[in-house]
């Protein structure tokens, strides 16, 4: 017998949950939670002094040293034609032209010397300027060689106002470089610690303007491609940080001696990045579970607010049955308490004090509103509901509250 196969109901496809959903969440509603908590962690693995750790958090700008004259020659050079995309601010219409370049180079794995090999200069301006056009390219028409899209890649790159690691985070990617074990005495080792650079990273990351992150996800999956290659490129995760580190995380105003001093700890960070990209996109483990605990608690408080918003609706309502109930026979209090009746809290009524002929001319009034307010836990309800029956017979609750004194007085009178 031939079986047939029913496609899976909603129910039995598989749901794909993001888990990094309530960290992106606080992210965007509450980015001064978010990075609050970011920062605490990052300063619980990394120990950086008071004025980077304020240049981090964003309270100060950052403190570069002037460049040396001939860093200052070979930034001018690389700025001389800057335009719509080059040279200017990073935005997501340049990071749309740029991942033409990407995409194509990602074909383009196999060929040797790819990122070291500069190209031809003249292909590389005509790329430029239509990058800078905003054109769509098709760089699959055999114009351009992977060595010329390579080449403008990282031109891009080195001419935008600032790294694309940022000038605010250099001082942190120099700590994370630095984080080794401890030996069983506490003492410190030369030993990497990966997990404490991966965990810190995640987080610092996480800091980055939202284009700035963007495009570096795409970059370094590119580059961590492209190393997976290197027995057909000859380019290893090493050799492409010493092409990238310079555009990507080197200050723009630096002064020379000091970045010869962290040339080779800069070049190793970014080549951490590379070969560790896959993981550090991702949120620690006890960042999700403070988001989600965050917004669980909210949810929490929320409903506790509402329940106790309708639990003094309730008691005031049930107050002024007793107000009515407690006045003496009269067709006002007829009218009242059918007007109560319709509205009160559930389980709650009061005698129904009318004639035959009343119920049978009775009339219809709609107090949905006033249930829907009530219902949410609106106090303002009770005040409007009041206001609604001193329309038919002005100052309802004065009147209860006389007449309830009135009473009382006779009562000491007579006890008298």
């Amino acid at each position: 017998l031939a079986t047939t196969t029913s496609e899976p109901t909603a129910k039995e496809q598989t749901v794909i949950f993001n888990p990094d959903f309530f960290v992106e969440k606080l992210r965007h509603e509450q980015p001064e939670v978010f990075a609050e908590l970011v920062l605490s962690h990052i300063s619980r693995l990394i120990d950086l002094p008071g004025s980077e750790f304020a240049q981090l958090q964003g309270a100060v700008e950052p403190e570069v040293p002037p460049s040396s004259g001939f860093l200052r020659s070979f930034n001018f050079l690389k700025r001389k034609d800057k335009g719509v995309i080059f040279g200017a601010p990073l935005t997501e219409e340049g990071i749309a032209q740029v991942y033409q370049l990407i995409e194509y180079l990602a074909k383009s794995l196999h060929v040797e010397g790819l990122f070291r090999v500069p190209g031809n200069s003249i292909r590389q301006q005509a790329l430029r300027e239509m990058l800078n056009s905003g054109a769509d390219i098709d760089l699959e028409t055999g114009d351009y060689h992977p060595n010329d899209v390579a080449t403008v890649l990282k031109a891009f790159l080195g001419e935008l106002p600032e790294p694309l690691l940022t000038h605010r985070h250099f001082h942190a990617h120099l700590k994370i470089a630095d984080l080794t074990r401890f030996d069983e005495e506490g003492n410190k080792t030369t030993v990497p610690d990966k997990e404490r650079q991966i965990q810190s990273l995640q987080l610092l990351l996480m800091l980055l303007p939202p284009p700035n992150r963007s495009l570096l996800k795409l970059l370094l999956d590119l580059l961590y491609r492209t190393a997976k290659h290197q027995d057909k490129n000859k380019m290893s995760a090493l050799n492409l940080a010493l092409m990238f580190a310079p555009h990507i995380i080197w200050p723009k105003k630096v002064n020379a001696s000091n970045l010869q001093e962290n040339i080779c700890k800069l070049n190793d960070s970014v080549a951490f990045l590379i070969k560790h990209s896959q993981k550090l996109f991702k949120a620690p483990v006890y960042i999700r579970e403070h988001a989600r605990m965050h917004f669980s608690s909210s949810k929490i408080s929320q409903t506790q607010v509402s329940s106790s918003r309708g639990q003094h609706t309730e008691e005031a309502l049930k107050e002024l049955f007793d107000h009515v109930s407690n006045m003496p026979e009269s067709a006002q209090k007829k009218r009242f308490i059918r007007q109560l009746n319709k509205q009160g809290p559930p389980g709650s009524s009061l005698p129904d004090c009318r004639t035959p002929s009343d119920q049978k001319h009775r009339r219809s009034r709609s107090f949905s509103g006033f249930i829907k307010r009530k219902i949410s836990g609106n106090q303002l309800a009770i005040d409007k509901s009041r206001r609604q029956m001193s329309l038919e017979s002005p100052g309802v609750v004065d009147h209860a509250k006389h007449m309830l004194q009135e009473r009382v007085s006779t009562k000491k009178v007579k006890s008298k």
